[in-house]
């Protein structure tokens, strides 16, 4: 009988382990798709195109597409999301030195948030602002 309970209390471990990581990997989906708006600070702004990918496994991944000073492309690293708030990073393609974290909220169609270039090395913040976008 008490092999029994344990085994009972082993299988109900397994399968809320299982459930979480189910939720986890599919945490932020309802934000897949392309999202445009603007991007500002560290003396400048310009366009911020963010595209967010749900794959059939494993977690959110997306790019970004930037205009102004300086333009560039980037694929996020990471995407994670707690609820409606979204963060992420990538490697800042015109110097492999640095790299961006964005942070972010989403409500409804819209989003907005804050970036941060960051020195790979250090960690450093060299340069900041904010972002926003709607859902295109």
């Amino acid at each position: 009988m008490r092999t029994l309970i344990a085994l009972v209390f082993v299988v109900c471990g397994v399968l809320a382990v299982t459930a979480q990581q189910s939720d986890t990997a599919k945490a932020g989906e309802q934000y897949a798709g392309l999202w445009t708006g603007t991007w500002d600070g560290g003396g400048g702004g310009g366009g911020f195109d963010l595209t967010l990918e749900k794959p059939k496994d494993g977690s959110m991944t997306g790019s970004v597409s930037v205009s102004g000073e300086p333009s560039y492309k980037a694929t996020l690293k990471t995407v994670t999301f707690d609820g409606a708030k979204m963060t992420a990073k990538y490697d800042f393609t015109p110097d492999d030195a640095a790299e961006v974290v964005l942070t972010a909220t989403f409500d409804g169609s819209k989003a907005a948030g804050g970036w941060s270039l960051r020195e790979k090395a250090t960690g450093n913040e060299v340069a900041s602002g904010g972002w926003k976008v709607t859902r295109k």
